[in-house]
């Protein structure tokens, strides 16, 4: 079998998209398309879908949010032709896609600045050190309180919020903050869909979650979004700090995954050609970054 395509990420980004491009008429087909995985891409994908129908009603697009882990498992058996994930896929996932005779292209589709977040009430956090974070994720951490996090904060009940198992950006957090993929305390409210998380930290005034930063932009009423300190200083993730990277060490890309031998059916052509020429107009709108026009371009030809 011949083997994946990987498009490479550019990052940090150094040239930049100036505009997004938008699809011509074509001749109407008709099937079905069933898409899994990610909640965190998943604002950019339902975006798409939704201007997608409205001009394809003779293809129908199915969407759920498993988690990345999640959505590969359905990806892996050919439950589904398009996997949402927020990280890149692993080894073993690979292997089970081939060994069911599906053979995954990847696609980089954003930069999402992973997000820290607390209640709006919290009037003594602005910025927590990666450190502090380590501390409080960590596997076996006995921190319950806000006043073990940083001298001088109230004798505060610390109540946690995050993705579960078969996220993303579980994987990821744990990994970058932790040190260890899947290394955390368990002792958390876990969801792989980060509305359930948004109404948790929403609802607790000591609340603390982390989750894609889409999520913030469209709950920003109800949530007070944290800077990250890596060593060189309190970042807050928004469009610069993003793109340039500077926003250390949570900035990661964002994917999709498309089965090849789906690619020979015409309506799944039809929307990832769809999906990459609007993917950076609607990645922005939905509060994440975009990539540089090339990677987009490069998406399209290699459908094609």
């Amino acid at each position: 079998m011949a083997p994946s395509i990987r498009l490479p990420v550019v990052f940090p980004l150094l040239a930049w998209l100036a505009g997004c491009g938008g699809g011509g008429s074509e001749a109407e087909v008709a099937g079905r398309v069933h898409i899994d995985g990610s909640s965190t891409v998943y604002p950019i994908t339902e975006a798409i879908v939704e201007e997608f129908q409205a001009a394809h009603a003779s293809i129908r697009v199915a969407v759920g949010v498993s988690g990345t882990g999640g959505g590969f498992k359905k990806f892996c058996i050919g439950e589904a032709e398009v996997a949402d994930a927020s990280r890149g896929i692993k080894a073993s996932e690979l292997e089970r896609c081939r060994a069911n005779g599906v053979d995954p292209l990847e696609f980089p589709i954003a930069l999402d600045g992973l997000s820290v977040m607390v209640n709006p009430a919290n009037d003594w956090a602005d910025c927590l050190t990666v450190e502090e974070l380590r501390r409080i994720w960590e596997p076996g951490s006995a921190i319950t309180s806000w006043s073990q996090v940083r001298d001088g904060w109230p004798d505060e009940e610390l109540v946690l919020y995050g993705p579960g198992i078969d996220s993303g950006s579980f994987d990821y957090f744990t990994e970058t903050v932790v040190g260890q993929e899947d290394a955390s305390r368990a002792d958390y409210m876990a969801s792989e869909d980060d509305n359930v998380l948004v109404h948790g930290v929403s609802g607790d005034r000591g609340s603390l979650g982390y989750f894609g930063h889409a999520y913030y932009v469209e709950h920003k009423d109800v949530l007070k979004l944290l800077a990250i300190d890596d060593g060189a200083g309190c970042v807050l993730p928004d469009s610069q700090s993003v793109r340039t990277g500077a926003y250390r060490p949570l900035t990661r890309p964002l994917f999709v995954y498309v089965d090849r031998l789906a690619l020979e059916r015409a309506e799944v052509v039809r929307f990832m050609r769809y999906y990459f020429t609007n993917v950076c107009r609607l990645a922005s709108e939905v509060g994440y970054v975009p990539l540089p026009a090339g990677q987009y371009e490069a998406a399209l030809n290699a459908i094609e």
